[in-house]
């Protein structure tokens, strides 16, 4: 297929998800991306529903505003941490450091997450579901055995046709492997180059964000380590 070609660059706050003049929404299926990446992956998904997979957004653009929420109910212990085999962490057993480290293995830090650039989607297959499955995005439903795997081996084989790939496809140190995290590489990597250790300390400079204060201390070895540290 044909890709639209790159051509506007995003701005500092669409970069860090506090506008979303860049994307366009979806309601069948639901889901809200930029409108090279909602053509790429409609087209996927047709090709996809014809091979028996029903590839669903399960999430998608993300707001400056849910990545907070998101990163504060885990530093408070309301939402579990988990280890690279997907098994809940001891809270109470991490000190301050080290459970933001924790967290950043599977929840990227506001301002400098992917989902922000609107080029991200998180894939599920609808077709594999009972109506009362609970979605984790967790390990277990993507090794061999589980309920996404055979989703997983077509897209392994033809991704790449509609510009997607997986940025965190392998352990490097940083975030754990995502192989429901697809990003359009087209604008993704525009994306990424934009993005600067500078614009995310702006980011949250004012944001109610839990741990802010010892988070910008760590800031440049989270942005080697969790934003520029992919496929």
């Amino acid at each position: 297929m044909s890709l639209p070609p790159f051509t506007d660059l995003l701005s500092p706050m669409e970069l860090t998800g506090r506008s979303r003049s860049h994307v366009v929404q979806w309601d069948q299926p639901r889901f809200a991306a930029q409108p090279a990446v909602s053509s790429a992956f409609l087209a996927m998904r047709k090709e996809a529903l014809q091979a028996g997979f029903d590839l669903r957004p399960f999430s998608s653009f993300r707001d400056f505003d849910t990545q907070v929420r998101i990163w504060n109910a885990k530093v408070s212990g309301k939402k579990p941490l988990y280890d690279q085999t997907g098994v809940p962490r001891d809270f109470a057993s991490l000190d301050d450091t080290s459970r933001i480290w924790a967290i950043l293995e599977w929840s990227a830090l506001p301002g400098s997450s992917r989902h922000h650039w609107g080029t991200e989607i998180d894939v599920v297959d609808a077709n594999a579901m009972d109506e009362d499955y609970r979605v984790r995005l967790l390990p277990q439903e993507v090794v061999p055995g589980g309920i996404f795997r055979p989703m997983h081996d077509w897209l392994d084989v033809n991704m790449a046709r509609f510009g997607f790939f997986r940025p965190y496809d392998l352990e490097r140190g940083g975030m754990h492997p995502e192989p429901w995290h697809l990003s359009f590489a087209e604008l993704s990597r525009p994306a990424l180059a934009q993005l600067s250790l500078e614009i995310v300390a702006e980011a949250i400079a004012e944001a109610d964000l839990e741990g802010r204060e010892l988070i910008e201390t760590m800031l440049p070895d989270i942005f080697e380590r969790h934003i520029l540290n992919i496929a």
